[in-house]
C-alpha cells in the first residue's frame, strides 16, 4: 500500500471505492481516502451486496474502543473481511477468534512462553537469521530486500515452534498465499479462492502430522505448550491445537516482514534518516515503534456488534460488521503531530500496529526483538541504501506491504573507502 501523504483536504466519497478489493489496497490511494474519512465521515457504512456491508472505523480513539470493548464487539464471528457475512469456523477455538474470559485462559500459557525474558534466549538465533537473509546483498550486490524479509520471521518462529528448517521455505510461501491469494506471485491455483483453499488444506495437513508426531516427544517449544496447556480444566482438542498453530505461524509470517521493507524504502528515499539513526543507536527505543506505526502491516481487523451501540453519530445495530482500519488510525492527525512524517524521535507513540486490549499481538516481544536485531545489523554494517528498481506492493486486502523492493546496500567498509577516495 502506498504510504504517500494526501495532497489536500478534498472530500472523497467512500462509496466510490471498494475497500474489500485488494487492488485498491495495492494500487490505489487508501491514505487519501482515509484522510478524507477521518475528516468528514469517520464512521461510515459501506454496502457490499444487498444488506451485506460493514462499518468503517478510521479514527484512532474509535478504533481503540472497538478493539478494547470485546463485550460490545466480538471476535468470534470472524476477524478479517475475507469472512464477511459468514461465521468463522475457528470461533471459540482459535485464540484470535475467541473473546474473554476464555481467550484470557487460552492466552496465559503462551504469554508466559513469550515474555521478553523468555524470548531473550533466541537473540543469537535471530541475529543469525538476520545475517542469513541479508547475505545476498552483503557485498553490495542488488537484491530483493522485500523477498529476503519474507524468510526472516519463519526462521525465528520455526525455531520457536520446533519446525524443521527444511520446511521453512514452503511454510513461508503457504502463509503468504493464505493472506494474498489474489497476488500472482503467490497464486498457486487458477483462482484466488482455490489458492486460499489449497494453502489452508496444506497448512492444516502439515500441522496435523506435526502435532501427532510431537505428542510422543514433547519439548519446550510452542506446539508442545499448546498440546499440554489446560483451558477450562481440559486440554485443547486436536482441532483447537491445529487452529492455533496456524494462527501463530500466520501472525508472525505475514506482519513482521513488511515493517523493514517500508522503512528501507523511506531510508533509501531520505538518506539523512539512515545517517541520523546510525549515528545514535539510542534511537532504537523510539524508531522501532515509529517503524511499526509507519508500516501498519496488519491493515484491518473486523469485529461484530454484540448489541446496538453508538459510535460518534453512527447507530450500529447488533450483528453489524465493524472494520477497524489500522493504517488509518495510525495516521490520525488528532493523535500524531505530522503523521505522514517518519520521525525517528517520535515520543508517546500509541500505535495500533499490534492491536490493543485483550487481543494485543501475543508475539509482540518476538517481533520487537527481530526488528531490533535487523535494524542494528543494517545500521551497524551498511550505508547508502539505494533503490535499483520499482517497488511492487502486495495484492492483499489484509496485509499492507511490498512484495518486491530491489535495492543495494553498501557495506560500511566500502562506503568509507569511497569517501576517502572522494576526499583526495
Amino acid at each position: 500500500m502506498r504510504l504517500a501523504a494526501p495532497a489536500g483536504d478534498a472530500r472523497i466519497d467512500p462509496d466510490s471505492v471498494d475497500m474489500i478489493d485488494p487492488t485498491w489496497q495495492s494500487e490505489g490511494d487508501p491514505h487519501a481516502v482515509w484522510h478524507s474519512m477521518r475528516r468528514y465521515d469517520p464512521v461510515h457504512w459501506q454496502r457490499v451486496d444487498g444488506d451485506l456491508g460493514f462499518w468503517s472505523i478510521t479514527k484512532f480513539d474509535d478504533a481503540e474502543r472497538v478493539l478494547r470493548e470485546h463485550a460490545s464487539f466480538t471476535s468470534e464471528r470472524g476477524t478479517l473481511l475475507t469472512l464477511l457475512g459468514q461465521d468463522d469456523p475457528a470461533g471459540g477455538k482459535q485464540m484470535a477468534a475467541t473473546d474473554p474470559p476464555r481467550h484470557t485462559r487460552m492466552r496465559e500459557p503462551l504469554q508466559r512462553a513469550l515474555t521478553a525474558k523468555s524470548v531473550e534466549q533466541y537473540r543469537g538465533r535471530v541475529r543469525q537469521a538476520v545475517r542469513m537473509v541479508l547475505a545476498p546483498g552483503a557485498g553490495g550486490e542488488p537484491f530483493d530486500f522485500a523477498q529476503a524479509m519474507v524468510k526472516l520471521p519463519m526462521a525465528v518462529t520455526g525455531t520457536m515452534m520446533g519446525l524443521p528448517e527444511r520446511d521453512w521455505p514452503e511454510l513461508a510461501q503457504l502463509t503468504m498465499a493464505a493472506v494474498a491469494p489474489d497476488d500472482p506471485h503467490y497464486m498457486s491455483e487458477p483462482t484466488p479462492q482455490a489458492t486460499l483453499d489449497n494453502a489452508h488444506r496444506q497448512l492444516f495437513g502439515y500441522f496435523q502430522d506435526t502435532v501427532l508426531q510431537r505428542r510422543g516427544r514433547l519439548s519446550d517449544d510452542l506446539i508442545s505448550t499448546l498440546l499440554t496447556m489446560q483451558v477450562d480444566e481440559r486440554e485443547l482438542g486436536i482441532g483447537e491445537v491445529l487452529s492455533n498453530c496456524y494462527s501463530l505461524l500466520l501472525g508472525a509470517n505475514v506482519t513482521t516482514p513488511f515493517v523493514p521493507a517500508a522503512v528501507l524504502l523511506k531510508l533509501a528515499e531520505e538518506p539523512v534518516l539512515a545517517r541520523d539513526w546510525a549515528a545514535d543507536p539510542g534511537l532504537m527505543s523510539t524508531a522501532i515503534p515509529e517503524a511499526l506505526r509507519w508500516a501498519s502491516p496488519a491493515n484491518h481487523f473486523m469485529r461484530y456488534a454484540v448489541h446496538d451501540v453508538r459510535v460518534r453519530d453512527a447507530d450500529i445495530r447488533a450483528g453489524d460488521a465493524v472494520v477497524v482500519w489500522l493504517g488509518s488510525a495510525n495516521r490520525d492527525e488528532e493523535v500524531y503531530t505530522e503523521p505522514f512524517t517518519f520521525d525517528l524521535r517520535r515520543r508517546f507513540n500509541r500505535h495500533l500496529a499490534f492491536g490493543v486490549g485483550a487481543h494485543y499481538c501475543i508475539g509482540h516481544t518476538v517481533a520487537r526483538l527481530t526488528l531490533h536485531e535487523l535494524f542494528e545489523e543494517l545500521l551497524s554494517n551498511y550505508a547508502d541504501f539505494e533503490l535499483t528498481g520499482e517497488p511492487e506492493h502486495l495484492l492483499s486486502n489484509f496485509v499492507a506491504g511490498m512484495k518486491h523492493l530491489p535495492l543495494r546496500m553498501r557495506p560500511l567498509a566500502t562506503a568509507a573507502r569511497a569517501g576517502t577516495a572522494a576526499g583526495r
